[in-house]
């Protein structure tokens, strides 16, 4: 189906209140065009997908393709969150600031102290050159067991200490927050990721839990700002208990989620902008298949 880009610009994000019995009726056509409605308004913000096809963690990145990819994001999203402040993951932050986005920039923790260091270092180094709008001290690094509650608050207090004018937080699953009061004190804000599929929630009943997931985190933030760091859901790959990778789904999930978000006033990070294959050799097929850009950078929907 052919369209024209300015013919979703006058969509008005509070025009539709989310009712997903109310979606699932729409014909594909229909579907489309509201997906489309939703993408081109402008959503809060989309992870970073920063490999293309045949690269992984750990090979050299070029400015050039994360100019390219950011080129398309810049039109759809206000900001931009990335993962790492190495490896050329530290060249996210100005591509996206001279696009005119705001950034979430994180900085990988693990066991390894001195990868830590040097994340920690161009973490603060990028703060200071005006390039960070919040910065995250490790991603769900509890979740995989790569630090002690301890270690990683040792590591967020060192950058809130040398950072106190940008909010500082640490992004894993909502429960943690909710399980673990010393992180969630720790942090100015809090960044949680709320995953439906990945607890193999049956599709007709994600959008209400990944709404429950956030509203737990909201209550033991206790007035702190929360973000949804990271929410999707796969268009392909294996199922897992209910949940169910489709074309439909994810298009209902995006629009859901954004609906939603528009009409309460919360900041979502949408997981992901573009597909990356090198996920399949740890989270199976379906790892490969959660962005709203295929891995060559064409609209999937």
């Amino acid at each position: 189906m052919s369209f024209r880009e300015e013919k979703y610009l006058s969509f008005k994000k509070s025009d539709v209140i989310p009712k997903l019995d109310y979606l699932e009726e729409l014909s594909k056509d229909e579907l489309h065009d509201l997906f489309l409605e939703v993408l081109y308004s402008g959503i809060h913000g989309f992870c970073f997908s920063l490999y293309e096809e045949g690269q992984k963690p750990g090979d050299s990145i070029t400015l050039v393709q994360i100019e390219k990819r950011i080129n398309i994001l810049k039109k759809h999203s206000e900001w931009v969150r990335s993962f790492s402040c190495t490896e050329g993951n530290e060249l996210i932050p100005e591509v996206a600031k001279k696009a005119g986005l705001k950034t979430l920039v994180g900085a990988w923790l693990g066991s390894d102290k001195e990868k830590n260091k040097k994340e920690i270092e161009n973490l603060v180094e990028l703060a200071n050159k005006g390039l960070v709008d919040v910065a995250a001290v490790g991603n769900e690094v509890l979740y995989r067991e790569d630090l002690s509650e301890a270690e990683l608050l040792e590591y967020i207090e060192d950058v809130k200490r040398q950072l106190p004018d940008i909010p500082v937080g640490y992004v894993d699953a909502y429960y943690e927050f909710v399980q673990r009061p010393n992180i969630t004190d720790a942090c100015d804000i809090i960044l949680c990721n709320c995953y439906p599929y990945w607890e193999g929630t049956d599709f007709k009943d994600s959008f209400q839990h990944m709404r429950q997931m956030y509203h737990q985190v909201e209550h033991a933030a206790k007035g702190k700002k929360v973000m949804i760091s990271e929410t999707g859901w796969p268009n392909k790959g294996e199922a897992l208990g209910n949940a169910v990778p489709s074309r439909q789904n994810a298009m209902l999930y995006f629009i859901n989620t954004y609906l939603w978000a528009n009409d309460e006033d919360i900041d979502v990070f949408y997981f992901s902008s573009f597909d990356e294959s090198w996920k399949i050799s740890s989270e199976g097929e379906v790892g490969a298949y959660w962005g709203v850009w295929d891995k060559n950078g064409k609209l999937k929907y």
